[in-house]
């Protein structure tokens, strides 16, 4: 049986988006096409300016993803795609997956482990995320994933994949997602597109409206989010992406987040000027309020 690279499963909330607040279990899958050094970096744009604390942590006394610091600059994932924390990431069947996932689910109300929640009466949600989830080979492991979910009678109502938006959708993958939203179920498609001036992904590289139209065809549920310095440059970027999409005849709504990963950036002054320029042009505020919550800690 096949053995699939992740970084970490874990149960917090959404805290980013549409169902922010909504009880959720993760998994985040290993490996990416991009890497977001921009991120936090006084001149995302400019690579030689870049400051990257990831490549420079000491790990010969680190055991687990977990005991990682969040970064403040560049990719706060890093550790699900970069090779020097490969060897800390776990990996399973399509099987040891689904078990370590069905672990999550058990709770002091709830003994079994379900999507549907007989307390509360309602479903906690399955989030996929990266890494990029919707690499090659990671499809793969999600039709594999869900073949295991559907063989124990336990697949999820709500499923969120979490995507940059550049990667083709392969057939067996469209298939598989038709298949599961024909029988009831919400794929829902959180597109995260990454701007220049924010990331300092190139836009040839990390701007796909073609790939993100056929997502959409296949299933109509999802959000644009964009994560937005308060500079000229990337206001102006945003606009001009999203024209694109539009123009590509994506119709999601865009939810802008300000730039920063940990705690201490969910409360300057550049992240206020953020969301008010985002109430002026009128689209959505995505907060991280699982940053509000838990801090600066991996796994939440």
């Amino acid at each position: 049986m096949n053995k699939h690279k992740y970084s970490e499963i874990f149960t917090s909330i959404q805290g980013e988006g549409e169902y922010t607040g909504t009880p959720t279990v993760w998994l985040r899958w290993f490996l990416c096409n991009l890497q977001c050094s921009g991120f936090g970096q006084k001149v995302p744009e400019d690579p030689s300016t870049h400051v990257l604390p990831y490549e420079e942590f000491d790990i010969s006394n680190i055991k687990r993803i977990e005991d990682l610091p969040v970064w403040s600059t560049g990719c706060d994932s890093s550790y699900s795609w970069a090779k020097k924390y490969r060897h800390l990431c776990p990996e399973g069947t399509a099987e040891e997956i689904a078990d370590k996932l069905e672990e999550q689910l058990v709770s002091m109300h709830d003994k079994h482990p379900t999507f549907f929640n007989e307390h509360s009466l309602q479903y906690t949600h399955f989030c996929m995320t990266g890494g990029e989830p919707m690499m090659k080979r990671t499809q793969t492991a999600q039709i594999e994933l869900m073949n295991e979910f559907l063989r124990r009678n336990n697949v999820p109502m709500f499923i969120t994949v979490e995507t940059n938006g550049t990667q083709p959708l392969a057939e067996d993958m469209a298939q598989t997602i038709m298949q599961y939203v024909y029988s009831g179920g919400e794929w829902f498609w959180s597109v995260s597109p990454k701007l220049l001036y924010t990331s300092g992904e190139q836009p040839a590289k990390a701007i796909k409206p073609e790939v993100v139209k056929s997502y959409q065809d296949i299933s109509p549920r999802g959000q644009l989010k964009f994560v937005v310095s308060n500079r000229k440059e990337a206001w102006d970027e945003l606009e001009a992406t999203v024209k694109l999409f539009r123009d590509a005849g994506v119709v999601w709504p865009v939810w802008i987040m300000p730039v920063g990963a940990t705690v201490e950036a969910q409360s300057d002054d550049d992240m206020r000027a953020v969301v008010e320029e985002t109430i002026r042009r009128g689209y959505k505020v995505a907060a991280r309020v699982h940053c509000y919550i838990w801090g600066n800690k991996i796994g939440t």
